[in-house]
């Protein structure tokens, strides 16, 4: 990739120089040359041009009149003997501003510049904001499996197992595989259906078939085990 670049400057000799530093940067490439900012307008309308080399005290328009009269502005770098106008030209959203006379190394430098500013205007426009998640209805919730979202009815849900940093989440006879911890989920499921039996398991209540000592039966006949620490609570829940 080259940024095909116009200078702008009314001496010669500033011509001279800028054409020879450009030569000299694999990436620049000169394709039009004007000492008027005038004859620059003109240029810009047939031409397709990334770069401009700027002068700002010019005959007629100055440097920076002329910027202020484009609609679509290419990318500039000032080059100028004066350095009282650098903040005005950085108002005016410029590369850089070179000082004349310049070394190579300080107009390599300004060039590397421009190039990683065209390089980012060159990337895609970034995606839009990925749609929210829907909320859940009251009588259901919503687990992420697969890449893809799964509503499921509270009354379908048996039981949740932990496995780590994923959660299991139980009907009768198979489950989900879902990246959560256990945790997250019990401020989502309501108290009056679901209840925490063991560091590992929440229950659905309406599933459950009895207790015995440290066993909890299902209705299907799986069995959950009782902790001990949660054993009072639940029998509580229960017989309330």
């Amino acid at each position: 990739m080259k940024l095909r670049c116009l200078i702008v400057d009314d001496e010669p000799l500033a011509h001279e120089v800028i054409l020879r530093y450009i030569g000299d940067v694999p990436f620049l490439q000169t394709v039009g040359q004007c000492y008027l900012a005038t004859e620059a307008l003109s240029f810009l309308g047939s031409h397709q041009v990334d770069l401009v080399f700027l002068d700002i005290r010019m005959p007629k328009l100055s440097g920076l009149d002329f910027l202020r009269t484009l609609q679509q502005r290419p990318m500039v770098i000032i080059t100028s003997a004066y350095q009282e106008h650098a903040l005005e030209s950085f108002d005016l959203e410029v590369c850089d501003y070179l000082l004349k006379p310049f070394r190579f190394d300080r107009f390599l430098k300004a060039a590397n510049r421009a190039l990683s500013l065209h390089s980012l205007r060159q990337q895609p426009a970034a995606p839009p904001p990925a749609k929210p998640v829907p909320a859940a209805d009251a009588s259901s919730i919503y687990i992420k499996s697969d890449k893809k979202l799964v509503q499921l009815p509270f009354d379908e849900v048996w039981f949740l197992e932990s496995l780590g940093n994923y959660v299991k989440v139980w009907n009768e006879q198979k489950y989900i595989l879902t990246p959560r911890t256990l945790s997250s989920f019990e401020s989502q499921l309501p108290a009056e259906h679901f209840v925490r039996v063991h560091k590992s398991y929440i229950l659905n209540r309406k599933f459950l078939h009895y207790i015995d000592g440290n066993m909890i039966r299902l209705r299907n006949g799986k069995t959950l085990p009782l902790g001990k620490s949660y054993r009072q609570i639940v029998k509580q829940l229960l017989s309330g």
